[in-house]
């Protein structure tokens, strides 16, 4: 089968399709025949070798992906074959088949084209996991997304207007904020000629955001602090500027912020051990079902027209190089898809 293989970490271009066997599920596990794959800031970290994980090299990067069912691994039953899906995998998804684990597949409609699909294994339950359990994200609270123009920004504004959000999107450059507006953003701030705190605080009276959504990190997590509301709850859950920002603990004395680190990949295994304690596989199980409960949600909203799974780009697996420049230079508004 085709794929695209890092044998090194380094720069996105030294990757290479390659002619590889097509992998075998292990019980557990099914066989994919992707139809999509979505590109990601944590895939591009990931063969930079600067993600927390690691692979064995050389591996097939990819962790978002949409196609059939075509083969189940022993004791699988939760999915059947020819069913069509969308799930996350810590590994291969820019292939024209990978394995996943069984019970992070989400069947989805019918109508659902496989690149909108892409949108749901990370970007909207990764948003929803923000929000609802960690955030505890109110109705009529006011949420400050930052980066409101990428695909992880606007799925966070979708759903903290689902979850009934007075949401405030700062983004650089008119094209990001229409479509930070088309997604549902009540307030929109150009971080390039506007004054970030100053606007924050303009349109919440001088109180600040009860909420801050921030996959940027750098500059935007330090003016976030100073223009949060007190008792707000502040997440960094991806740090798109490169810069990981350091935390003023003065601050959130004074101000009673709460700063709540996500990592989506907890939830549903992505890195774990592969076998697990007893201990540890029943409480996986637990934070599974919460994701399926997510999903369930999700999918419900999506249905209802609450949730738009917007792509902006589609691009053939041999263009991988373009794919991964519009999210390293932050030009692409939305979701980018690699079709294999």
């Amino acid at each position: 089968m085709r794929a695209l293989v890092c044998a090194a970490y380094g720069a996105i271009e030294n990757l290479r399709i390659e002619d590889v066997p097509v992998p075998k599920p292990k019980a557990g596990e099914i066989l994919v025949r992707v139809g999509a794959a979505g590109v990601s800031f944590a895939a591009m970290l990931g063969v930079q070798g600067k993600h927390q994980n690691k692979p064995p090299l050389p591996y097939v990067p990819g962790n978002e992906m949409a196609g059939h069912v075509v083969e189940l691994g022993a004791g699988v039953t939760s999915v059947k074959v020819g069913q069509r899906i969308t799930t996350g995998v810590s590994q291969g998804a820019y292939a024209e088949y990978a394995v996943a684990t069984a019970a992070n597949a989400v069947v989805i409609p019918e109508t659902m084209p496989y690149a909108e699909a892409t949108n749901f294994p990370t970007l909207y339950p990764t948003a929803y996991g923000v929000l609802k359990w960690k955030a505890n994200l109110q109705p009529g609270e006011v949420m400050l997304v930052h980066g409101a123009g990428g695909g992880s920004g606007l799925t966070g504004i979708e759903v903290g207007k689902a979850m009934g959000a007075t949401v405030i999107a700062s983004a650089g450059g008119a094209d990001k904020l229409k479509a930070a507006q088309e997604a549902g953003a009540d307030h929109l701030i150009d971080y390039r000629t506007e004054d970030l705190r100053t606007r924050v605080l303009e349109l919440t009276g001088g109180r600040g955001a009860d909420v801050v959504y921030d996959p940027v990190g750098g500059s935007a997590f330090d003016i976030s602090l100073r223009c949060i509301a007190p008792e707000g709850r502040l997440i960094p859950m991806g740090f798109a500027s490169g810069t990981v920002p350091q935390i003023p603990a003065n601050i959130l004395l004074v101000k009673n912020v709460t700063v709540i680190g996500f990592y989506y990949g907890y939830y549903n295994g992505w890195g774990g051990k592969s076998e697990p304690s007893p201990k540890e596989a029943k409480a996986l199980a637990t934070r599974r079902a919460m994701v399926a409960d997510a999903h369930a949600e999700l999918m419900r909203w999506f249905t209802e027209g609450k949730l738009k799974a917007t792509v902006a780009a589609t691009l053939d697996l041999a263009d991988w190089v373009k794919a991964f420049k519009l999210i390293e230079e932050r030009t692409v508004v939305g979701k980018a898809v690699l079709v294999p």
